[in-house]
């Protein structure tokens, strides 16, 4: 499928469902649309940037995030690379930095 014809399809669908219709695939669809559902890269700066952002101590972020605080060091430093859902939860915290803000204890 050509390029622009595959980018086409893949607004349209994404216009669907930014005006709330609903949309349903299975893995087959989406290749039969040549569409992919792209990996999630995370870099360790885009770590402590989403940290920094959202005020907290790498301690109060593990906390947040329920991991260890060897996992934040880790990731912040590069020598570990979150996997799976953390990579995508990142993503989202990267575009809305203060969606878990719920989480951090508030004094009454």
């Amino acid at each position: 499928m050509r390029k622009s014809m595959k980018k086409a399809i893949e607004n349209t669908v994404h216009d669907l469902q930014n005006i709330g219709v609903e949309t349903s695939f299975t893995k087959r669809d989406l290749n039969e649309l040549g569409l992919k559902v792209d990996p999630v890269k995370i870099k360790s700066g885009e770590i402590r940037h989403i940290r920094e952002i959202m005020k907290l101590s790498q301690a109060v972020f593990a906390d947040v995030l329920d991991v260890s605080v060897a996992s934040v060091q880790q990731w912040e430093q590069g020598t570990r690379i979150p996997t799976g859902t953390t990579r995508v939860l990142f993503e989202i915290l990267g575009q809305k930095p203060h969606l878990l803000d719920y989480r951090i204890p508030k004094r009454t």
